[in-house]
């Protein structure tokens, strides 16, 4: 297996792990709060670089120095999410034929090559999606102001805020404790999460896409679970439905698989950027191998069927695999919502009490062109169900910058 950025070979439980070129592992992280608005091309400025190997931690060996952990404080505010590096490299991205459990919606497995990336250490917890929420009041008080306008030439650093609940008894059931897994978003609204906090921070923030996810859930394995194959074992790395008692539990109780990063199996399943499709990934078949990250994303056409991983809290082992795969379902997931047109920021019916997600960020990050593509609206129903709340004056749509953090401070 040929990797990018890192390597050691990390025995964790009865796997064996692939050879992992240059990577340490330590038990400090650096810290960084970086505000900054950087370019595409400014990234030796942006934290989670340094020049010299840490003594202790994960670092990932790059071209000039180490990718090392970091923490991100939301600006404006004393959120924080943490940052870990997980090598790049090329792997085999879902099951093959004849493996225990394989779908046929994760076949043909394929040889994909990704980038090393930062990874969030926990899923995105109510702490820091609520202080996102919170911008739907914010946004309306300022532009009731004059302030934060939309035109021409900021049009495109605008988001959409998430409306408020119109019953948060589903969302909010077990409650919105800062350290619990935030859930019910769709995977629009998780985008519009993504592009606020990189407008915000300065840092190319986004969701992954369904190899990147993959890749980082390995973490070098090759079987079911990041750990080995004894779903036995999922106890001491998930919360799963054998052991969740009907709830979502805090993130990062469980262990970490092999870079670090909790709750990758169980807890709250995962968006990731693509589109799910029954038939895995025959359409990707053909092309030259292994794929780059651009051409192993299946883009979203229909205003659902959009891939979530990792199982959640209400699912069985099987679902918990590293390849397992489960496309959204609007109709149904929203089939108790009240709302003309649907919400396109929330979910009402379940299995979406178990939907999250967590950000990324690549180590080289993405042209202009694809970035967009992770952020923009991809479907025409989408569109329409954003217009017309905005329309009836029941949205804000507001260009982000690093100057809100004062007005963040301000409100909070």
């Amino acid at each position: 297996m040929r990797r990018l950025g890192v390597i050691t070979s990390l025995a964790l439980s009865s796997v064996t792990l692939l050879s992992l070129a240059n990577c340490v592992w330590a038990d400090q992280a650096a810290d960084s709060s970086s505000t900054a608005p950087a370019s595409a091309t400014d990234s030796a400025s942006l934290p989670g670089l340094s020049k010299t190997q840490p003594d202790s931690g994960p670092s990932v060996a790059v071209e000039g120095g180490f990718m090392v952990p970091y923490t991100m404080t939301i600006p404006g505010s004393s959120v924080q999410v943490e940052m870990i590096p997980v090598p790049g490299g090329t792997f085999s991205m879902g099951s093959p034929e004849g493996a225990d459990d394989a779908q046929e919606d994760e076949q043909p497995a394929l040889q994909v090559t990704v980038g090393p990336m930062w990874v969030a250490k926990y899923e995105t917890s109510w702490g820091e999606y609520n202080l996102f929420m919170s911008m739907y009041k914010l946004l309306k008080v300022l532009q009731s102001q004059g302030l934060r306008q939309i035109s021409d030439d900021n049009r495109v650093d605008a988001i959409t805020a998430p409306t408020e609940l119109y019953d948060s008894s589903f969302t909010y059931q077990f409650g919105q404790d800062a350290n619990l897994p935030a859930v019910t978003m769709t995977q629009y609204a998780a985008k519009q999460y993504t592009k606020w906090l990189s407008l915000l921070t300065g840092q190319q923030l986004r969701l992954p896409t369904a190899a990147e996810w993959e890749h980082a859930c390995r973490a070098g394995s090759t079987t079911n679970y990041s750990f080995g194959d004894d779903p036995e074992q999922l106890d001491e790395f998930a919360w799963y439905v054998e052991n969740a008692d009907e709830t979502p539990h805090a993130v990062g109780q469980k262990q970490p698989n092999a870079f670090g990063l909790h709750d990758m199996h169980g807890n709250v399943m995962e968006w990731c950027i693509d589109s799910y499709t029954e038939d895995g990934y025959t359409s990707l078949a053909d092309k030259p191998q292994p794929l780059s990250l651009s051409d192993a994303i299946i883009w979203p056409e229909t205003f659902d069927n959009r891939v979530v991983r990792g199982g959640s809290w209400q699912d069985d082992a099987e679902q918990l695999r590293s390849a397992a795969r489960l496309g959204s379902a609007d109709e149904d997931w929203k089939a108790n919502d009240p709302n003309f047109p649907l919400s396109p920021w929330w979910y009402t019916d379940d299995p979406a009490r178990g939907v999250g997600f967590r950000i990324v960020r690549s180590y080289q990050p993405l042209d202009d062109a694809l970035i967009t593509k992770f952020y923009e609206i991809d479907n025409e129903d989408i569109q329409m169900d954003v217009d017309m709340r905005l329309n009836e004056g029941r949205g804000v749509l507001s260009p982000i910058d690093p100057a809100l953090a004062e007005d963040i401070k301000q409100a909070n």
